[in-house]
C-alpha cells in the first residue's frame, strides 16, 4: 500500500506533462518544419530585485546582473562560475557558484576526503547543470548529509535538487528559492521530436528523484510553467507544502 502511495504523485504529475509535453513538441515540430518561432506572451516578469509577493513570484533570471531582495549575513562578492567547496566552521561547509558539467564528480572527490567529515553543506548557487545536481544530491543523502541555507542567500534552478536531498534540510525563511524550465540533453541542435524525448526523459528522471528525497514532485508544476529566462520564486508556505521544511 504505501509504495503504491508513494508511487501516484510522481504519476499524477507525468501526466500533467505528458500533455504538456505533447502541446510544445506539435509547436517545435512545426517550427521546425516552417522556420517559425515560438510567440512570446504577455509582458516581461519584474527583475529579480523587485520582491516578491503571493501570485507575484515570477522574475526575470539574469543572475549575473541581478540578486534577490534579501540582506544576506555575508557578501560573497562574485560568486565563481563553477562549484566550490570551503570549510565554514567544525563539520559544516559551504558550497558556492555556478553548476557545471563534472562538477558533481569533483566536489563528491572532494568530500570523500575532508576531515573533519561533512555533517552539514550550505548552499548558495544560481544553479546549472541539473544532471551535476542529481548525482551530486543523491551523495549527499547517501552520505547522510545535511543541507542548510542562511539568511538572504540563494538557491536557484538546478540548485533546489541539491537542496533537497539533505537528510534534514534547514531553511531560513528569508532565504530566496526558485525553479523554472531546464534544457536536457546535450546537443542543442537535435531536431524537435527528439529535443523533445530529451525532455520527457529528464523530466521523469527529476520528478522521481525528488519523490526519493520526500519532496512532492508537483513543485514541478511551478517549473513547467516558468520559461528558462525566468525563475519562480517559492514562497516559505509552498517550501513547507512541498515538502523542503517540515510543518511546523
Amino acid at each position: 500500500m504505501s509504495n503504491t502511495r508513494s508511487r501516484n504523485p510522481v504519476a499524477r504529475v507525468l501526466m500533467g506533462v505528458l500533455v504538456f509535453q505533447l502541446g510544445l513538441g506539435a509547436l517545435l515540430i512545426l517550427g521546425d518544419m516552417q522556420g517559425l518561432r515560438l510567440p512570446s506572451f504577455g509582458p516581461s516578469a519584474p527583475r529579480l530585485t523587485e520582491p516578491v509577493q503571493p501570485g507575484d513570484q515570477r522574475r526575470t533570471f539574469r543572475p549575473d546582473r541581478d540578486r534577490p531582495v534579501t540582506r544576506p549575513a555575508r557578501d560573497p562578492g562574485t560568486l565563481p562560475d563553477r562549484l566550490i567547496l570551503t570549510q565554514s566552521e567544525g563539520t559544516t561547509y559551504r558550497l558556492e557558484g555556478g553548476i557545471k558539467a563534472g562538477d558533481a564528480e569533483r566536489i563528491i572527490g572532494q568530500l570523500r576526503n575532508l576531515t573533519p567529515t561533512p555533517e552539514t553543506v550550505i548552499l548558495q548557487s544560481p544553479g546549472g547543470s541539473v544532471q551535476d545536481a542529481l548525482t551530486l544530491g543523491r551523495h549527499l543523502r547517501s552520505a547522510g548529509i545535511k543541507t542548510q541555507m542562511l539568511a538572504g542567500e540563494f538557491c536557484y534552478s538546478a540548485c533546489p535538487y541539491v537542496l533537497a536531498a539533505g537528510t534534514e534540510r534547514m531553511i531560513s525563511e528569508d532565504a530566496s528559492v526558485g525553479v523554472h524550465q531546464h534544457y536536457f540533453g546535450e546537443n542543442s541542435f537535435l531536431p524537435a521530436a527528439f529535443a523533445v524525448e530529451d525532455i520527457q526523459r529528464g523530466q521523469g528522471e527529476v520528478m522521481q528523484y525528488l519523490n526519493d528525497m520526500g519532496i512532492d514532485p508537483m513543485v514541478m508544476t511551478r517549473a513547467l510553467s516558468t520559461p528558462p529566462d525566468e525563475i519562480y520564486v517559492l514562497l516559505p508556505e509552498e517550501l513547507k507544502a512541498f515538502g523542503f521544511i517540515p510543518p511546523d
